[in-house]
């Protein structure tokens, strides 16, 4: 992923906290065993465990044999995007029509090494993990192994640990622009207020706050 001096997180917490925000759900990116076949990309959800990334996925799921050769694959989320036209952005000076469109977006890639869990212990560690992260409020069985539900389902699923290697994070929001162009194109996003518009107008309000103007900072540093 291209990341600019810009684009980048300003330090882990930011992308940290965004993720924290979401429904935790990305890609998982795994290279085909056949290098002439595209890889394999399967969405899921997935648990943040210190520095581990857990998901289960159905046995059926065709990548496994994938993902049993990878010694890197990756997971990718994305959110808070929207498109920029370019009438929006013209630098100063020059006609509406001559600027340039562009997108914005957050996204977070975790680099991860995989581990392939069929054990069923393992399996219900998974479980467990994930159903206190996604549905902290309880209202669920028991997960354990030999007890419906979960206990006859165990068998039909495999989980995966992936340790995290290294973290990619990227927000796209104009901050090597003038703070005035940030100001004016978040509040055409708020007038606009279709799809993500207010999440990407949020995350604009808040790079410039924290940022200010960049290429002065950048002058300074």
């Amino acid at each position: 992923m291209l990341i600019h001096p810009w684009d980048a997180a300003l330090d882990n917490a930011e992308w940290r906290d965004w993720l924290a925000s979401t429904d935790r759900f990305g890609v998982l990116a795994v290279n085909n065993v056949d290098p002439g076949q595209a890889p394999v990309l399967v969405p899921t959800h997935f648990t943040v465990a210190d520095d581990e990334l857990l998901i289960h996925l159905a046995r059926p799921n065709p990548v496994w044999p994938h993902l049993e050769a990878a010694a890197e694959v990756r997971i990718a989320v994305i959110g808070d995007y929207t498109y920029i036209p370019g009438h929006w952005r013209p630098k100063a000076g020059v006609p509406d029509e001559d600027g340039v469109p562009t997108s914005y977006y957050a996204s977070v890639q975790f680099i991860c090494r995989p581990t392939i869990i069929d054990d069923s212990h393992g399996k219900v560690a998974i479980l467990r993990s994930q159903l206190a992260d996604f549905q902290p409020e309880g209202r669920h069985a028991e997960v354990t192994e030999g007890q419906d539900p979960y206990g006859r389902m165990l068998p039909g699923i495999r989980g995966v640990r992936l340790a995290v290697e290294r973290v990619e994070a990227k927000f796209k929001y104009d901050d090597a622009n003038p703070a005035e162009h940030r100001e004016r194109v978040i509040g055409r996003l708020e007038e606009r207020d279709r799809g993500l518009d207010a999440g990407a107008a949020n995350q604009q309000r808040r790079r410039l706050s924290a940022i200010g103007d960049w290429r002065a900072r950048r002058a300074d540093s």
